[in-house]
């Protein structure tokens, strides 16, 4: 392919909890704008999103196979890696799950999108430790964990847990800039809580080249967080069921998006948001003092500000511990989770096995046949 500049590849590797998701859905939403403009996100068809497209990708390069059936992500990578090399122009590729991949997958993935002169840019996005440790131990939650928050929390200072490598600046940005130049890798730190989401988006667009205009079509996913109660109850409804069914594909519609994301979050009565533990503070502040050590002896580039990345101290008055929320507050989530439930099944058909079934069933047959 003959062209006057290289394809630039924009490889964004994550962190996750830090906005990945909102990105991806502004880009999967302006796809084709963005395209008329020479950004491209690849996909496999009209069929299938850009986000499921790459997340594919991701778990096919990364050796791994979960959410979806046996095999869904099999040849997905390099049906990825054919989609980049026959766009021109600039092309996006994003999923956060490859922030702690091994330094195989990273080899791979560079002497893949590079292998005909594409000039590789790698993007890290990064957010403080404050919200980062709780948000990951709700994300585990609604990916069918069992462990309680102290457990949680201790295997992630072990760096034993998987978000623990994910989150670990050095570490993942350090294996995968490794043999690019700085300017070839951005650190995007995330805005603070309360600021518009479009100050992400911005800064995301100042790195890949896009001119916010391209996309005009707005996002509103927010992955919204969860009280500790809801997420306690959760926890438990995850202890009570088999760990095939929290691995299964209805899992993620019934438990993930029904409750977790949309019922346990919607309306006012939430109960306290999950902090971290104050007595963590100086622990979240020495690794963000290595952050900004590695950062600055990088001479990456930096869109965003390194002062962002500083956890907040929060008052032992303000902090409650989710491991300990209080039977009446369980109770009151555990209801609506009931409800939300029996309305969904409420929705669905009627099996023909079931008494009421089979007695419409029946009927349906007689006067088909008179």
């Amino acid at each position: 392919m003959s062209r006057t500049a290289p394809r630039r590849v924009f490889l964004h590797v994550g962190a996750p909890k830090t906005g990945t998701t909102y990105l991806q859905d502004r880009l999967t939403l302006n796809a084709r704008s963005l395209a008329r403009h020479g950004v491209h996100v690849p996909t496999g068809s009209r069929l299938v999103s850009p986000a499921l497209f790459q997340f594919r990708a991701a778990l096919d390069l990364l050796g791994q196979d979960w959410g979806g059936a046996p095999g869904h992500a099999e040849g997905a990578w390099e049906a990825l890696v054919k989609k980049v090399r026959a766009t021109s122009g600039t092309v996006v590729v994003s999923h956060e799950i490859l922030a702690p991949a091994k330094a195989e997958a990273v080899a791979r993935a560079k002497r893949d999108l590079t292998a005909d002169g594409s000039e590789l840019h790698v993007v890290y996005t990064a957010r403080d430790l404050g919200r980062q440790v709780p948000a990951a131990w709700q994300e585990s939650i609604k990916q069918g964990r069992t462990w309680s928050y102290a457990v949680f929390v201790k295997k992630f200072r072990r760096r034993s847990a998987w978000f623990a490598h994910a989150f670990d600046l050095p570490t993942a940005l350090g294996r995968w800039s490794e043999g690019l130049p700085p300017e070839r890798v951005h650190l995007v730190t995330v805005p603070p809580s309360g600021t518009p989401g479009d100050l992400l988006w911005t800064r995301f667009c100042a790195v890949t080249g896009i001119d916010p205009a391209w996309a005009p079509r707005p996002s509103d996913r927010r992955n919204a967080s969860m009280g500790a109660a809801e997420t306690e109850v959760v926890r438990a409804l995850n202890e009570a069921l088999d760990r095939k069914v929290r691995r299964g594909p209805d899992y993620d519609y019934l438990i993930r998006n029904l409750l977790a994301e949309d019922s346990l979050v919607s309306g006012s009565s939430h109960s306290s948001p999950v902090r971290m533990p104050p007595r963590l503070l100086d622990w979240a502040q020495e690794e963000t003092a290595r952050w900004r050590t590695w950062v600055e002896s990088a001479g990456i580039d930096v869109v965003g500000d390194l002062d962002e990345l500083e956890p907040r101290p929060i008052a032992e008055e303000d902090w409650n511990d989710p491991d300990k929320t209080t039977r009446k507050w369980r109770l009151r989530v555990a209801m609506r989770a009931l409800t939300a439930m029996t309305e969904e099944a409420a929705r669905r058909p009627m099996p023909e096995r079931s008494l009421p079934g089979r007695v419409r069933a029946e009927a349906a047959r007689r006067i088909r046949t008179r």
